[in-house]
């Protein structure tokens, strides 16, 4: 089957690397043709853009990446999104694709658009409830009418989306749940939920000179234990919550150190202590490729999440990556299938609220965790890329078959 594949999120970012590309590079293996038409980041593009188009090439996917746009708000993202649309009309002259496979509601409108058109099948890879997400991450001011202008819109293309596709991915069991709740439940495409994947066979055991190596950069000595957040702080990450957390942490034992493995600016952690020392946190960045190595170190992961409305739709990626090096974890309950995932498998431990009583309960539930091949089997079971790419080959021979019946 020949797919064009949509995305405003670049290859070339860290989501490119981590979910998209090697969900692409399993089906390519089953016989699909990709092409993907992605948004990139001038400096992103420049900088990673001939690697990332080597690694496709090798696997036998083709990319037209296009130029994304920051400014002026709104604008910007209508541009990119007509240059979308218009580039893939100009790809289907040599590349006749039969899906189109959108990531996400801005893509999906070119995605819509082009099977309104075209004799393709449209697939709606909705990857959360973006709209809402904008509000409750405070981008999107409802209060202001051009925000609540474009809010409207995109719920109004949501119903859309979800009753003129001929397929949908949701993230989470309980963002789907919440969806039969809407008005254009009873007239929805057929939904399969796959979550946030994890390269299972990357995500293991890792040289162990590699990680004496490392722990020695680190400043990590033999008797420290360590807790593990993973990538960018952004909008929704609680990072005073954490940290708070450690100082609870650390009264129930002191060789806890928490390292923060994020591209973000080291002194946006270093300036929030609150008085905990300096030597409890590590701050360290590094590439997608060597986040396993970092991942060994740690004794258990940690990550908390601004509870919202949007938010049972998200699928968090550090989960399905922690879990799979067999590490244990800490988070907040309220957020996706994350409640329902850690009441199936012993995995950690989960916060109901970030009372002082509820951290405490923590703190001292975090003392009884330990890494084992238990949580790793649970990550095989749930979050694995093998499974993740032989769902999207059910929806993708599905769309096929019922394009040939056409």
């Amino acid at each position: 089957m020949r797919v064009l594949f949509l995305s405003y999120d670049g290859m070339t970012d860290p989501l490119g690397s981590s979910q998209v590309i090697p969900y692409l590079q399993g089906l390519a293996r089953h016989g699909h043709q990709i092409l993907i038409l992605s948004a990139e980041k001038p400096d992103r593009h420049a900088a990673l853009g001939p690697e990332i188009a080597k690694n496709l090439a090798s696997a036998g996917i083709e990319w037209r990446p296009i130029r994304y746009h920051k400014n002026p708000p709104v604008l910007s993202t209508l541009f990119d999104v007509s240059r979308m649309f218009a580039t893939a009309l100009l790809l289907r002259r040599r590349f006749a694709f039969g899906i189109v496979h959108a990531r996400s509601y801005v893509p999906a409108l070119a995605a819509w658009a082009l099977a309104k058109i075209l004799p393709a099948r449209f697939l709606f890879d909705m990857r959360g409830f973006w709209a809402d997400e904008r509000v409750d991450g405070g981008l999107w001011n409802l209060s202001r009418l051009p925000y609540r202008t474009v809010y409207r819109f995109f719920k109004y293309m949501e119903g859309r989306f979800l009753t003129e596709s001929h397929a949908v991915v949701s993230l989470t069991h309980k963002g789907l749940e919440e969806m039969r709740r809407w008005p254009a439940a009873s007239r929805m495409a057929p939904v399969e939920v796959i979550p946030c994947c994890v390269d299972t066979a990357r995500f293991s055991v890792v040289d162990p000179e590699e990680k004496r190596g490392l722990a020695l950069r680190l400043g990590i000595a033999p008797g420290d234990k360590i807790l593990v957040y993973l990538g960018s702080l952004g909008t929704w990450y609680l990072l005073d919550e954490m940290l708070a957390f450690l100082s609870f942490v650390r009264k129930e034992n002191p060789a806890w150190r928490f390292l923060v493995v994020t591209p973000d600016d080291p002194s946006r952690v270093t300036s929030r202590l609150n008085g905990l020392p300096p030597e409890a946190v590590i701050v360290a960045s590094c590439r997608h490729a060597e986040a396993p190595l970092y991942l060994s170190l740690a004794h258990a992961g940690l990550f908390f999440i601004r509870p919202a409305y949007s938010k049972m739709s998200s699928s968090p990626t550090k989960l399905g990556e922690m879990l799979a090096m067999g590490i244990p974890v800490v988070a907040n309950a309220g957020v996706g299938d994350v409640d329902w995932i850690f009441g199936r498998w012993p995995v950690g431990h989960l916060l109901r609220d970030f009372s002082p009583e509820e951290m405490a309960r923590g703190a001292r539930a975090l003392e009884r965790l330990h890494p084992s091949p238990g949580i790793r089997a649970a990550a095989l079971d749930y979050f694995s890329l093998e499974k993740g790419v032989a769902r999207y080959q059910a929806i993708y021979e599905r769309l096929g078959r019922a394009s040939e019946n056409t």
